[in-house]
Order: structure tokens, then sequence, then C-alpha cells
């Protein structure tokens, strides 16, 4: 009767110069260390040093261990492994056999983020590369390692969110109180104060005034950054070598004049820290009077005027020429310019003419002139400009009294302002109590609608009442400027003067043969006659 019990058959092990052999030499690992600090404090520098030498002579100090490198990343980041030099060097090595253990001091300090972590642990575990997280105790590769990751990793990326809450919780209560701060480093004319408030610093500040000076003056951003170049004038950031973009920042930033507008920019992402343009998704804070202003509200709103101005011109604003943009025909309000005659013989000459003249049906009447034909005219208009000048000096000194006197606009600025904010939390209540209990929605879409068009009406009430506050202070600072040169000046010309052509001229409108019209940026019209060739 034959027996149904198995047959065991013993395979013996094969023997290999790879099994373990007590008399073999010992395969040393080849061991590295990965330490990272999340700010640029000292007391956080010295951390990172502390750690540089601690993993160094530990490491060191293990007879089975081969000292790779210390890898070591300062004033970064945990939350993504983007941008981390030194830690991507270190996966890299791993990866291309070059390391075999690697100790970190725990799951925060290697990555702050889930995904990467798990990703990068995966990684090398499949290159057969360990990691140990000290505080922790969890390796890699032992069997309860990834979970115990997926764990502490998941906590540790919670952690992060929480204090990225927390940071934006704060900074946005400092706008909130109305607390101002800058990044310095990058920033010209201001310091941080011992009260912690900014406070100017007069030498940067002077550049900053002659930045605005110049570019009223008619100059524009690509002249007066090389003018800055030339000097060898430091930039924001110490350097040497303006561009353009530097000197439209500086232009456009309302700090200069003591006034901020805060959160123009916000995080939309704590992973990725990837942060947009605020268009309304986020409160913004306008700040008056938060600092020392460098230059005053109305040289300040006068070169956003000018900036508009420049912008609606775009490309025709050239630079190449100062009377660029400023003549005017007065036959289709088009502008002026340079044309060359006879360029390739002895009688070649500029002249300047209008634009249009042969576009339209109608050829415009206008006739051309030449840069004499213009300066003539400045100085001549100047002339009889002194003739009037007391009374001028008093006028212009009552009007900018009146345009000073913004209590009215201020007041009715708060009440639109509180009637808009009243409307807008309404609807935001009305939205709230649609999400929590059922409504009638044809009821809750009127209610709604009309606390919308509520809202949108004081919007537009605001916006026009702020509009025409800038207005009046863009008006008193062109009739301010033009008031201190008009006090200096007692003489009449005696010769055409470039500076002040682009200090007070506004425009010359050329209406016919020997008729203009210089218009300053007072305001003031005077009619003058040219004789002219055409």
């Amino acid at each position: 009767m034959s027996s149904n019990k198995p047959t065991i058959t013993v395979i013996p092990a094969t023997i290999s110069r790879s099994a373990s052999d007590p008399f073999a030499p010992v395969n040393k690992k080849r061991v590295a260390a990965y330490a990272r600090v999340s700010t640029d404090k000292d007391e956080q520098l010295n951390s990172y040093e502390a750690q540089v030498d601690f993993y160094t002579n530990h490491i060191k100090s293990q007879p089975d261990w081969i000292f790779v490198e210390v890898y070591a990343d300062e004033g970064t980041t945990g939350v993504m492994t983007k941008g981390r030099d030194d830690f991507n060097r270190m996966i890299q090595d791993a990866l291309d056999g070059k390391i075999d253990f690697i100790i970190t001091k725990s799951v925060a300090r290697f990555a702050r983020n889930t995904v990467d972590s798990l990703v990068t642990v995966r990684k090398l575990k499949e290159k057969g590369v360990e990691v140990y997280f000290e505080k922790e105790n969890i390796y890699t590769l032992d069997s309860k390692g990834e979970l115990m990751i997926t764990i502490m990793s998941s906590m540790a990326q919670e952690e992060s969110r929480s204090i990225s809450e927390n940071v934006t919780w704060g900074q946005r209560k400092r706008m909130q109180d109305g607390k101002v701060t800058m990044p310095y480093k990058h920033f010209l004319g201001y310091e941080k104060g011992e009260d912690g408030t900014p406070q100017i610093v007069e030498g940067e500040a002077e550049v900053v005034r002659r930045i605005y000076a110049m570019f009223l003056d008619g100059k524009t951003y690509r002249e007066i950054a090389a003018l800055l170049t030339g000097e060898g004038t430091p930039t924001p950031s110490g350097r040497t070598m303006w561009s353009v973009s530097t000197v439209q920042s500086i232009l456009k930033n309302e700090k200069y004049a003591g006034n901020a507008v805060l959160q123009k920019r916000f995080t939309v992402d704590f992973l990725t820290k990837t942060s947009k343009v605020n268009e309304g998704e986020v409160p913004q804070y306008f700040v008056e009077n938060s600092h020392p202003a460098i230059v005053t509200l109305e040289i300040f709103e006068l070169a956003q005027e000018e900036i508009q101005r420049r912008k609606s011109i775009g490309k025709r604003l050239s630079g190449s020429g100062m009377f660029v943009c400023k003549v005017v025909c007065g036959d289709c309000g088009g502008f002026f310019g340079s044309k060359v005659w006879h360029s390739n013989s002895e009688y070649r000459r500029m002249i300047w003419q209008c634009n249009h003249k042969y576009k339209n049906e109608n050829a415009c009447q206008t006739p051309h002139l030449t840069d004499e034909n213009i300066k003539t005219a400045f100085v001549l208009a100047w002339g009889r400009l002194l003739a009037e000048r007391e009374r001028l000096i008093a006028e212009y000194e009552s009007t900018i009294v009146e345009l000073t006197d913004t209590d009215a606009f201020d007041e009715e600025t708060a009440r639109l302002q509180m009637k808009y904010s009243e409307t807008v939390a309404k609807a935001q209540d009305l939205i709230s109590q649609n999400a929590r209990t059922a409504q009638d929605q044809e009821r809750y879409k009127q209610e709604f609608d009309a606390l919308t068009a509520q809202s949108e009406n004081a919007k537009a009430q605001l916006e026009a009442c702020v509009n025409e506050k800038q207005e009046r202070a863009v008006r008193r600072g062109k009739i301010r400027r033009f008031l201190d040169i008009l006090k200096q000046t007692t003489e009449p010309l005696a010769a055409f003067d470039e500076k002040l052509w682009h200090g007070v001229v506004e425009s010359l409108v050329v209406r016919s043969a020997g008729d203009m019209t210089v218009i300053l940026r007072s305001g003031t019209e005077i009619g003058v006659a040219v004789e002219t060739e055409g």
C-alpha cells in the first residue's frame, strides 16, 4: 500500500562569493547626511553649522561607514523640494549609486509635502538606498517604514498649512492695523527705524526726488535710467546698472508719497507658495500717511497722470525730440511729427507737420513749422505771461487754497464707503442664509440682485468721488509746480529755455498760419502770432 505522505527534498544553499562568510571582509556603507534650517536668523544659522559638524563627526566615527558628504540647505522652506539645491543633488547622487544610507534629523526636515516625501523615498527604495529619520526612529527599508512616513509626512504637511495660515493671519492683522513693512534691502529711500517703522534715508531720497523731477520735466524712463547709470548712482539693490522697469517701479509706488496699498498680491497655495495679483479675491488696505513721504502727494499724482498720458500716446513718445507729442493740430487734434525734407540734397532740413495732414478726406490746413517757429511761439507766450505775473500769482494762490479744501470729499467718501461695506455685508449674509437653510429661490434672487445693484451703485459713486478728489490733487499739483517756477522768474527770456518748456507747457495748438495757442500746465492759455513758411 503506497504512502501519500509528501516527500521533502532539501536543496542546499548555493555557495557563492556573496554568501555570508565570517572571515570575508565587511562591506562598508557609504553614508551621507542631510541638514536644513528654514530661516536666515543667526540662531538658526548656528543650528545649521552645528548639524553639519555633528553629522560629519558621527559618520566618520562609525567603523562600518564611509563618509560621503553632509548635504545642507540653509534659508529655504521645507514645504517643496523644488529650489533645495543640496537636497536635489543628494537624491541624484543616491540614485546614481554613490550613496547607500542617508541620515536626517526628522521627516519635517526632509520634506513637509507628503507627496514629495513618499515619491522621493520610493525612488531611493528602488535603488536600495535607505533613509533614517532620527527623531521618529524610522528606517525606510523597514516593513513599517512607508506607513510611518505617510503618517508623519501628513502631520508635517498639516503643520506647515497651519503655520502658513497663522502667518497670513498675522500679516492681515498688521495690515488692518495700518502697519507698513518694506523690503528695505531692495527699496530706495527708506530704512527700518528703531521703532520698526520706515524712516527716510536722505541721500537715497534725493535720488527718488530727482527721478520724479526728471520725469515731470519730460525725460523718458530710458533717459533717466541712462543718466543714473552714467553717474554711477546705486540702484535699490545696490547695483550700478539702472533699468527702465526700476525707474517705472519707483514712479508708480505710492509708498514714496507716504501712503501704502497693502496686500497687492496674496498666496494662493501654501504648498507651492504660488501668489497672484489681488483682483478682489481678498481684502486690500489703503493706509494714508502711514509713514514719512519722500515726494508730495501732488507730485506723485502728477507723475501718475503723466504715466497715463504717455501710455495713451504709446510708442510715438520716443524722447527723440523736445517737441514730440507737444505740438497739436488745431484742425484734427492730432500731433505734429518731424519730417525730413530734401534728405539727399544740400537743402536737407527737418520740419514739423500734422501726422494726419493728408490722411483725412479734407487735408488739414495747418502749416508746417520749424524748430525756430515753435521756440519763438514759446518765448513770446512767456513774455506775455510775465506781463500779468503779479495778478496771475495771486489768482493761482487763491485757486490752490480752494483745491486744498477736501473736507466735503472726505466726508462723502466715508459715507459711501460705509454704504458700500454695509451692502456687501448684507449680500454675504444673504448668501450664507441660502446655503444653510432652504429659501424661496425666486425671492432670494430678487433680494440678491437688488443688493448687488445697490453695492455696484455705491461703488461707482465712491470711485467717482475718489477720482474727483485725485483730479483736484493733480490740478493743485500742476498749479503749485507752475507757481513755483513763475515766482522764480522775473525777466523775459533772452532765448528759448528747454527745461522751462518741459516744465510749464502742456501743449502748443497750431490753428492756422501764424495763429497758435500755448496751453500751460496751470490751465492758462496764451495766444501768439508767429510768421511761418507754410
